[in-house]
């Protein structure tokens, strides 16, 4: 059995317009979800073998938050030029060259392609992955080489809003 968790990364800043695509960093509230999802998939037992992000840096930022959380070594986060902005039909290439030992994967890049991938490997009709949203997908097979469209089925969809009060919000006493 191979598990896919594929993780868009957490709400960047806008704060400076003219900052490249590329080097947008997180948004105060993404330096919060990341964690908070970390920790998601940590209690739900989803502790990874390899995690591989995206070069953007709010993508590598988002995988070094997230690989605190589960106990992953920081260093040992790949970073992956595919998984920027090239398309599901690279993602879907990349995935069949993960090596076989790692059972759980974290993907971590962007939209619409992560969103497209769900929705090509599980069939699963989500509409919009949200930032720091996340998506595991089980696949039934001893290699990731034999991952194919529709092949595998979602487990697992959350984001940080489905865990944190609404905006404006009163807590709770």
């Amino acid at each position: 059995m191979k598990t896919l968790i594929i993780i868009r990364h957490a709400k960047s800043s806008w704060d400076e317009p003219a900052v490249p695509d590329r080097e947008r960093p997180l948004s105060k509230r993404g330096k919060r979800d990341a964690p908070l999802m970390g920790s998601v998939l940590r209690l739900q037992g989803l502790t990874p073998d390899l995690i591989l992000s995206s070069p953007a840096v709010r993508a590598r930022k988002t995988a070094k938050l997230l690989a605190k959380e589960v106990k992953y070594p920081k260093e040992r986060i790949v970073v992956e030029e595919t998984i920027y902005l090239q398309g599901v039909q690279a993602l879907v290439e990349l995935i069949a060259t993960f090596p076989d030992e790692s059972k759980c994967v974290y993907l971590i890049g962007h939209n619409p392609d992560l969103t497209d991938l769900v929705n090509l490997l599980a069939d699963a009709g989500i509409g919009n992955i949200p930032t720091c949203g996340v998506a595991s997908v089980d696949f039934r097979v001893d290699s990731w080489s034999y991952i194919t469209a529709g092949g595998g089925k979602l487990a697992l969809f959350d984001y940080p809003r489905r865990h944190l009060p609404p905006a404006g919000a009163e807590p709770s006493q």
